[in-house]
């Protein structure tokens, strides 16, 4: 038995461990509170990582921390990586394979088709801080032994992450008038992609996209959830996004590792989670 530990363990980071403790493994969870009582055999520690803490031993390692509610980004993205990467050093650790859970987000308002090669030119605020977060992590295990991988997730949805649904089921959602793409992935496959690249046996390659097989119009999952709820569908307007573009992210390299997705479209994914009764984790 190997050990993990997930950096961040809430909802996608407590997905990822469970299916980590499937396969045998033991895993051990940072986040700031941990839940008050667990089933899930993951070992939860209380950690704050803009604090530090020291390093556990770890054979994997999983780097999925989101910023709260009150937090800034760059505190959460880079204060916190550093305190867990110098806390590895210090041990003088070494884990066999480190994944970095990051966001398409990084390439702000592109338009056309994007994938790993593709440049990001110029960036600012959250994007920024990911990118820099991105570049830390992998110059940090640069001519070390482990294998480190960059993870770039779309927009998650899935059990608790439902906010399309509740625009459309309470009449507040709005199909833009304009262009609007969405490159989304639901919660479970994301954990199952981080899971894959984690454990594959050949060496993976340094960064992913992490997005479902069908980027759509944001119209067309409105149109479709509200068919599946029976209601009217939604008017169209004017809508100010103040994330996305009219990017297409490419998941071509995932599926060349030999990744497959369980919900590859919206409409498997929507269409599972309408009649889905799991809540998020805790």
């Amino acid at each position: 038995m190997s050990t993990a530990l997930i950096v961040g363990c809430g909802d996608l980071g407590t997905e990822i461990g469970l299916r980590l403790r499937a396969m045998g493994e033991r895993v051990i969870g940072w986040r700031r509170t941990p839940p008050a009582a667990s089933t899930s055999g993951i070992e939860f520690e209380a950690v704050d990582i803009t604090v530090g803490a020291a390093w556990p031993g770890a054979d994997l390692l999983v780097i999925a921390a989101a910023p709260g509610r009150d937090d800034d980004y760059e505190h959460t993205y880079l204060t916190g990586l550093d305190r867990v990467l110098q806390s590895m050093d210090a041990a003088g650790a070494a884990p066999r394979r480190a994944v970095l859970v990051s966001s398409t987000a990084v390439y702000g308002s592109m338009s056309g088709v994007v994938d790993e090669t593709t440049p990001i030119l110029a960036s600012e605020g959250r994007a920024a801080a990911l990118l820099e977060a991105e570049r830390r992590f992998l110059d940090f295990f640069a001519g070390r032994s482990t294998d480190a991988v960059v993870l770039r997730l779309g927009g998650i949805y899935g059990p608790g992450r439902t906010r399309l649904i509740d625009l459309v089921r309470d009449g507040r959602a709005v199909i833009p008038r304009a262009s609007a793409i969405t490159n989304r992935i639901h919660r479970d496959d994301a954990a199952a992609a981080a899971v894959h690249l984690l454990t594959r046996a050949e060496r993976p390659e340094r960064l992913y996209l992490g997005v479902d097989e069908s980027p759509a119009e944001l119209g067309e999952v409105l149109r479709f959830i509200a068919d599946r709820l029976g209601v009217p569908e939604p008017p169209t307007g004017d809508v100010e996004r103040t994330r996305g573009g009219t990017r297409r992210c490419s998941n071509a390299r995932l599926l060349a590792s030999g990744f497959r997705f369980r919900f590859p479209d919206h409409e498997s994914g929507y269409g599972h989670l309408l009649t889905d009764g799991r809540l998020r984790h805790p």
